[in-house]
């Protein structure tokens, strides 16, 4: 039917991200390409499924296999895949297609997500917690906390789905929200606090929260748990009070921001096998992870030692623990990440990647099959990043403009293990740059150098910054780090520690860089292969929008 719009679709990988310097936004269109042409490809390799439309919608469904071997194709993984559309209101004629003009945009996907059947929620009851007109100060980075009571009390139930309740138009501004389990020592007289975390004026309540139960990310839509896990609610070891953390991001310091987003908790009486527990592992987030400017590539590592894996589950669950889903998490320079698993020295494979990362789409994945964590296993989070755009040290540190190396591992049956992370040992850092010796006994954070002269009485992230950094110094620099021993964080709920917490441990010797498993190739792999991606294309254009169709993204 003429007059309805014809779309074009493409699945965009980082050679379509904007560079940094281009002012874009992650995942939008950028400047310098934005009225590039796409080209036709010689060879078809996807298949039409079906197709219609109506007065208001043309839908394509279509599909593709995962790896076609023609070298104009990106191979489809389980990393991110930014989906570029663009349509014209015309039909092509025949002069051939026509420019799309603005109705176009850009999404990011995980294709390979596996979809969780989802029992019907309407009839299941639920509670909500959400912030209450928080006003948002005009800087770029601000963590408001909030407690809460669980309002389901003295019988056991289970959450089986939580959905983010984030307040229209905040899309962009509330970047992740996290749900801490806070000590049952406390009583009511918490509820009336909502402040601002990580300042100096907090309640000292905030300190008793440190067990995370529920994270959610920028980008990630509702989590549905699997039919026989759920998070455990109602009971004298559940929760009672919980503290929600909101990261807000405002780069353009806008004023008068009042916010009041949160999170839907689903829950039901009728209990299911397993009680669900989340687990921190990564870098813990400090000044001691830091990333030199001008790096096209640069990788940090954060390690779940076999220590505390084994000194953890040895005690609570000898024949280890289940994980069903992964939660990978880094700030703005963040370009990949990946969940690598060891056991008795074997790399297993990847317990959770994104080789696309972006930064303003994070979401749980779905393990397509369980992974089981062993007493002794070791799982280091590897993340990779680019600093070309930058001149100074980025620093490991709350602001979306520091980073953040981090995995969120949800699993079942619930242990007392809530925190399995590590930090690099600092004195070599420094003395890469010539630091000799530091003021002692340390006064200040950060602490101040005492020599050689050209640093005497800087902190040392100011002689990290005046150091005069290349690439090459960058390399050796990344060499020397993940290298270095690490102080083993490995924690428990209420604010205890199991005795490895604090020890130094020296890094796995492992295979750098990770070798990814090659695609096989070959004209009969192609024809033979079963394993389709079938895409489902819909546009709704009513005649109020076709004038003024903005994109989607």
């Amino acid at each position: 039917k003429n007059g309805w719009p014809k779309p074009c679709i493409q699945a965009g990988g980082r050679s379509r991200q904007c560079p940094a310097e281009s002012g874009a936004q992650p995942g939008h269109s950028c400047p310098r390409h934005e009225n590039r042409v796409l080209k036709k490809d010689p060879q078809q390799d996807y298949h039409l499924e079906y197709a219609m439309e109506n007065s208001t919608h043309t839908i394509l469904a279509f599909s593709r296999e995962l790896h076609t071997c023609d070298t104009n194709d990106k191979s489809i993984t389980e990393s991110t895949v930014r989906i570029i559309w663009a349509y014209h209101h015309k039909d092509m004629g025949e002069a051939g297609q026509n420019y799309h003009g603005s109705n176009r945009g850009s999404k990011s996907l995980r294709l390979l997500n596996p979809e969780k059947a989802e029992i019907s929620s309407a009839s299941l009851p639920y509670f909500d917690l959400t912030n209450k007109d928080v006003p948002i100060p005009d800087k770029d980075t601000t963590y408001w906390c909030q407690m809460f009571k669980i309002p389901v009390r003295h019988e056991k139930h289970h959450v089986t789905k939580v959905e983010p309740l984030i307040q229209k138009g905040h899309e962009n501004l509330v970047h992740h929200i996290l749900l801490y389990q806070c000590s049952s020592n406390l009583n009511d007289s918490v509820l009336d606090y909502g402040h601002e975390c990580y300042h100096p004026n907090m309640p000292d309540s905030f300190l008793m929260c440190e067990t995370v139960i529920f994270a959610w990310a920028i980008g990630g839509e509702g989590f549905t748990y699997p039919p026989h896990v759920g998070l455990s609610i109602g009971t004298a070891g559940d929760p009672q009070f919980v503290l929600m953390e909101v990261h807000y991001d405002n780069p353009s310091y806008i004023e008068g921001l009042i916010d009041n987003s949160g999170l839907r908790l689903i829950y039901t009486p009728v209990l299911r096998q397993y009680d669900a527990g989340v687990i921190e592992a990564g870098l813990w987030v400090s000044l001691f992870h830091n990333i030199p400017p001008g790096m096209p590539e640069f990788v940090s590592e954060g390690h779940c030692t076999l220590e505390c894996l084994e000194e953890a589950l040895g005690a609570e669950r000898p024949g280890g623990i289940h994980v069903f889903a992964v939660l990978l998490h880094a700030h703005l320079a963040g370009r990949a990440i990946r969940m690598r698993h060891f056991r008795n020295g074997e790399e297993q494979k990847l317990l959770a990647y994104d080789d696309e990362f972006d930064f303003n789409f994070q979401e749980f994945q779905y393990l397509k099959e369980e992974r089981t964590i062993l007493p002794g296993d070791n799982l280091i989070t590897e993340c990779h990043y680019s600093t070309v755009d930058r001149i100074r040290m980025t620093w490991g540190g709350l602001s979306t403009r520091n980073e953040m190396c981090l995995s969120y591992l949800l699993y079942y049956p619930r242990i007392n293990l809530t925190r399995c992370a590590s930090i690099p040992d600092i004195m070599e850092q420094l003395q890469f740059i010539g630091v000799k010796e530091i003021y002692r006994p340390v006064r200040t954070w950060p602490f101040i150098i005492k020599s050689p002269k050209q640093y005497k009485n800087l902190s040392f992230m100011d002689a990290m910054n005046k150091f005069k950094w290349s690439r090459s110094e960058g390399l050796s620099y990344n060499e020397l780090v993940l290298k270095l021993p690490v102080n083993v964080r490995c924690s428990k709920t209420d604010n205890a520690e199991w005795s490895i917490q604090g020890m130094t441990a020296l890094p796995p010797e492992i295979e750098r860089p990770y070798k990814t498993e090659p695609v096989i190739c070959s004209s009969s792999s192609c024809l033979c292969c079963s394993i389709l991606l079938t895409l489902l294309f819909v546009v709704h254009v009513t005649a109020r929008t076709i004038g003024n169709m903005r994109p989607f993204v």
